[in-house]
């Protein structure tokens, strides 16, 4: 019988096992590569760089004097873009949904004047978020936002005029000690219209809390002035009602007495007549 001596393997073949070799090899050295991508680093700069991307839909138009205004209205962002140039003097990032303002959210912009946060969704301001602003910011619009309480600690060294309408503000003790220590322009703590209070059925409701205050200790829910001045005009006309019942009384009895003296009188001439 003939023997066949064994083939030797053709070049094919020994291609596709080089080429599943090395595909192994760019796969091993890869993987950490991989894994990496996942890191807390790694996520925390794709968070950074999400939110830089932000400052590319807003829209910039240079002064005059080389100063910034910068349009974010109406772009549905939820917090306040990083990486705005400290040239800016005019932000507007209304009619966003930005529900809370961290601390040092406006550090860096130094020049800030103007600020327009009206028509988002803010109802948590953590004290610290105007930080760098109280040399230069002068116009604030926190409108149309779900604000309840002012906390003077927010605001301080803050001397601005604040648009402050159309939040529910919560009448109560601690809003009434927080308002003497706002040091916001007068007329924007007029526009703090009461939307809830806590004193019940009293009409608070729709009142501002400057006059709310004028006429209530909400920390003791009494009444200031109204009730003393009631209860002087109630102690004024009882003074006066019981005097005219005693001037009344005293001049019935001088007339009962002439009346008396009159009867005797005529009683002494009935018998000198008969």
């Amino acid at each position: 019988m003939m023997s066949h001596s064994e083939s030797p393997p053709s070049s094919s073949v020994v291609d596709v096992s080089s080429q599943w070799r090395l595909l192994l090899l760019l796969l091993i050295l890869l993987l950490p590569g991989l894994v990496m991508t996942s890191s807390p680093r790694s996520v925390a700069l794709w968070h950074r760089s999400n939110k830089l991307s932000n400052i590319n839909v807003c829209h910039w138009s240079k002064m005059a004097d080389g100063t910034l205004t910068v349009r974010c209205n109406g772009f549905r962002l939820t917090e306040v873009p990083v990486g705005l140039t400290n040239r800016t003097t005019r932000l507007f990032l209304n009619k966003n949904l930005i529900s809370s303002l961290p601390a040092d959210s406006f550090s860096d912009l130094f020049l800030l004047n103007e600020l327009d946060l009206s028509h988002n969704q803010l109802s948590f301001l953590e004290v610290g978020c105007f930080n760098g602003l109280a040399s230069s910011l002068r116009f604030l619009d926190l409108s149309s936002n779900q604000l309840s309480l002012l906390d003077p600690a927010v605001f301080d060294g803050l001397q601005v005029i604040a648009t402050l309408t159309q939040n529910p503000w919560h009448c109560d003790c601690r809003m009434q000690l927080s308002m003497p220590r706002l040091d916001l322009d007068s007329a924007s703590l007029a526009e703090v219209i009461c939307q809830t209070s806590d004193l019940p059925n009293l009409g608070a409701v729709g009142l501002p809390m400057l006059l709310l205050m004028e006429d209530w200790d909400l920390c003791r829910s009494v009444r200031r002035t109204h009730d003393f001045l009631a209860l002087v005009t109630m102690f004024l006309w009882f003074f006066m009602l019981i005097s005219y019942l005693i001037y009344y009384i005293r001049e019935n009895e001088a007339v009962a007495h002439q009346h008396l003296e009159y009867l005797k009188f005529l009683e002494i001439l009935h018998p000198a007549c008969n």
